[in-house]
């Protein structure tokens, strides 16, 4: 953990799914949990040596109810305790710092040192536009775009540091950074991983069968950016 490229991922049913990690080539995949309820959205901390995830209300629930991070290297979980008022936590991502954003119902919340303490607190104002960029899929190095949904949510587009927005490609989910140069993206069940620049899409295929691969993370060496 931390020195290669890897992959976490989000596979099972609705109800009951479970965190993967996978080399960048689909490497055999290995399970990391192993609970009733399911794990949701996964997001890799900035040295690849941590996991930030939400966990579902109940067996028969898969609405997310709890914010949680995993070391990785020990196995260890810690849950995040976020503010009664918070809401229903949503997304997860990581500052450059290692402190961890939540979006949630009642707005962004963050937590400076969330493998050491487990509570969260409401990102003041004045920082809210770093922490939103913590949760976003941010294309090139240095940072040239995000990635953004358009055409009503079943197509993918580029958002520019000035707000101009270009296609990226159409009928796909689930984006994500893949290291300094490309992003990847699903269409339907396959990730389909683009460079940024000149070179051809590849598709990348589990050794081992996932039911309902989805929602994935990857870390790339240096440690930069690697939601």
């Amino acid at each position: 953990m931390g020195q290669e490229p890897y992959a976490i991922l989000v596979g099972g049913p609705a109800t009951g799914s479970d965190l993967y990690a996978s080399g960048p080539g689909g490497e055999p995949v290995v399970p990391l949990t192993y609970s009733a309820v399911s794990e949701l959205a996964p997001a890799l901390a900035p040295d690849g040596d941590g996991v930030a995830f939400l966990r579902a209300l109940s067996l028969v629930d898969s609405t997310p109810a709890t914010v949680w991070v995993m070391d990785l290297r020990s196995g260890y979980e810690r849950e995040i305790v976020l503010p009664k008022r918070a809401g229903i936590p949503a997304a997860v991502g990581w500052s450059g710092d290692g402190s961890l954003v939540i979006r949630s119902a009642g707005g962004l919340y963050r937590a400076e040192t969330p493998f050491q303490g487990g509570r969260a607190a409401p990102v003041p104002v004045g920082r809210r536009a770093a922490a939103d960029s913590a949760l976003a899929v941010l294309l090139g190095d240095p940072v040239f775009a995000r990635v953004v949904p358009c055409d009503g949510g079943t197509a993918l587009c580029t958002e520019g540091r000035n707000g101009a927005t270009a296609p990226l490609v159409s009928d796909a989910h689930g984006p994500v950074r893949w290291g300094r140069d490309s992003v990847a993206f699903f269409r339907g069940s396959a990730l389909e991983i683009r460079p940024l620049g000149p070179g051809r899409p590849r598709a990348l295929e589990w050794r081992e069968r996932i039911r309902h691969p989805r929602a994935v993370t990857f870390f790339s060496p240096p440690a930069q950016f690697t939601r």
